[in-house]
Formats: structure tokens, sequence, C-alpha cells
């Protein structure tokens, strides 16, 4: 069997950057790193450690879904955050729902506005 040596980058679809590039950066704090050229608008960000987050403004094929209410049962992305109430009053200010874990670990579960689920799991 190959050994998998970890995640490297998550990709997200988005319909439209400039917004999303708005709720990752100003609501988030997530800075810009370097993206190659490639023929479809997008952006980059260095999550560290090597590992990205690759934003693509690309069509959706799952557009039509019903996504469920709650992000910790549909397909996510989990980011560490090392102060899980300075990043509730982030997105309480920019008028982003969330909900916590319903496992009762200290975690918090919003959506962007393309619907994708993204859980924050605050790291010692």
């Amino acid at each position: 069997m190959p050994e998998i040596g970890g995640l490297l980058h998550a990709g997200l679809l988005v319909s439209d950057l400039a917004r999303a590039r708005t709720f990752y950066e100003s609501v988030l704090g997530l800075v810009p790193c370097a993206r190659p050229d490639l023929p479809y608008p997008g952006a980059w960000y260095a999550l560290g450690d090597g590992r990205q987050l690759h934003l693509m403004q690309l069509p959706n094929p799952d557009a039509d879904s019903v996504r469920p209410e709650h992000g910790g049962r549909d397909r996510h992305l989990a980011f560490g955050v090392h102060d899980l109430d300075a990043l509730k009053a982030c997105l309480d200010a920019a008028g982003v729902a969330c909900t916590a874990s319903r496992s009762g670990r200290a975690a918090l579960f919003c959506r962007d506005a393309d619907g994708n689920a993204l859980e924050f799991v605050e790291t010692a």
C-alpha cells in the first residue's frame, strides 16, 4: 500500500470570486498567496505547514443540490482556530450564520456564500 503523507490543499468552487475573497479575507482573515497562471479566476491561501486552500471560480456541478442545514452533516473542510469566540464574533458581525458542533466539542460550522460548509475547531 502507498503511504499517504497528508493533505496538501483543498479546493472549493465559487460562483463569484470577488464575493468569496471578501468572506475568506475580510471575515476569516486569510491572506492570498502565489497562484499559478490558470485559465480561470481563483485565489490561493496559505494555511501553514505548506497546506493551502484554493478557491476556483468554475461552474458548480452540484449547484442545484439540496444541502443539509448543519454543515457537520455535509461534506466540509475543517480548520483549526486558536480563539473560537473571536471567530464567532467576526462571523456574527458579518451576518454569517453559524452553528455549534453537535458533538459537544469546541467547534463551529458555517457556510460561505456558495454553500460550501466550513468547520472551525478550537485548537490549543
